[in-house]
């Protein structure tokens, strides 16, 4: 059994995802929560995080993803990890990062600054050795970088992933899941020339594997209705359709508006044509999951998450019989939870928090082929 976990931490991401064979991998790390405030509810994720290796007999993640350099995906994980590039970061009790995945931007960026500066800082170092770091993008967007480090590219090409192939890390046969990337990306204009699109952010689709039955879960990070837009028009035409197929979806970026429609709409949310088509990929019984606050119900703020935003995804989860979660809100928006999905021969089941706080699974989804 696989299991990936949502964790409450309000507007912000982190996402754990724990293979059966025993390797695990974080998406961002946004530690908040304040323990000593009572009215506080987002969790203490670097106590639960640290418990979940400590349990495990482990003081190190396989993988550690940072999909962008913003700050409600990675406040303060330069007091939680282990860094290899100052000995500041490697007092005892840090945690580990076998492997580091950063899109190209956290290389050559500029004017970064605070915990985004130090991530630069760290994937640099990484890279610069050559080892411990992946990057997403084209090897040839960071080759000036690379030229003025006296770094042959040829000597790094095996550090980078583009978008279209799958992450080296897992196999399906071997580790029971793989890593399709789908953001950063290039589009190519009429002159010939690629373009570099949606650079900022990490967006996959991971297809897990556990008997003969296959789970999909498409990780949307901050991905706005034109990055998605070019990602759909993109895969439809590689004809690899299978590859935006979701059976969880982490919806984008808190659950706001951006990533559907350029227009809020008044009561729903209407996404552009190729994001419709997008959530209609969804297998029956699938979970829609936004890493957010609750679910207002006025207008009186613009940040999100908005609530026409969530009544579009509440309609395209009634359409196949799943659910809607918001971490914030699970399975009470008075005392929040981790959001438990775990994956097996018979899906993709949210582990249900019962009334003296244990937990059981119910809600699989239906059977994709394999």
């Amino acid at each position: 059994m696989h299991k990936t976990t949502f964790f409450p931490i309000g507007n912000a991401d982190c996402i754990r995802i724990d293979l059966e064979c025993g390797k695990k991998i974080l998406f961002d790390y946004a530690h908040y929560g304040n323990a000593e405030d009572d009215s506080d509810l987002r969790i203490d994720l670097a106590s639960a995080l640290r418990d979940d290796l400590l349990a495990a007999g482990r003081d190190s993640f396989d993988i550690v993803a940072f999909t962008h350099a913003d700050d409600d995906h990675l406040h303060g994980f330069s007091d939680f990890f282990h860094l290899d590039h100052a000995k500041k970061y490697q007092t005892e009790g840090r945690i580990k990062i076998d492997v580091m995945w950063v899109p190209a931007a956290v290389i050559i960026g500029t004017e970064l600054v605070d915990e985004p500066k130090v991530l630069q800082e760290e994937a640099r170092h990484r890279l610069k050795v050559g080892r411990g770091i992946r990057v997403f993008s084209r090897p040839d967007a960071l080759k000036e970088w690379l030229e003025k480090q006296k770094i042959k590219l040829d000597d790094r090409k095996n550090l980078f992933t583009d978008a279209g192939q799958l992450t080296p890390e897992f196999k399906k046969t071997e580790d029971g899941v793989e890593f399709f990337v789908h953001s950063p990306f290039a589009i190519r204009q009429e002159d010939g020339n690629l373009i570099d699109k949606n650079g900022n952010s990490l967006v996959m689709q991971a297809t897990f594997v556990a008997g003969a039955k296959e789970t999909k879960l498409i990780l949307g990070s901050d991905c706005d209705w034109e990055g998605w837009s070019d990602i759909v028009n993109i895969t439809k035409y590689h004809e690899r359709n299978e590859r935006l197929g979701w059976d969880v979806f982490k919806v984008s970026h808190h659950c706001s508006y951006k990533s559907l429609s350029a227009d809020k709409g008044k009561d729903k949310t209407t996404p552009v044509k190729e994001v419709k088509w997008l959530f209609e990929q969804g297998a029956a019984k699938g979970t829609l999951v936004a890493t957010c606050d609750p679910i207002p119900t006025n207008d009186d703020n613009d940040q999100p998450p908005h609530r026409q935003t969530a009544r579009f995804y509440e309609d395209v989860a009634a359409k196949i019989g799943g659910e809607f979660k918001v971490t914030m809100e699970h399975p009470n928006k008075s005392l929040p939870k981790p959001l438990e999905i775990k994956i097996d021969g018979f899906g993709a089941t949210i582990r249900k928090i019962t009334s003296g706080g244990g937990a059981v699974a119910v809600g699989q989804s239906a059977p994709r082929a394999g």
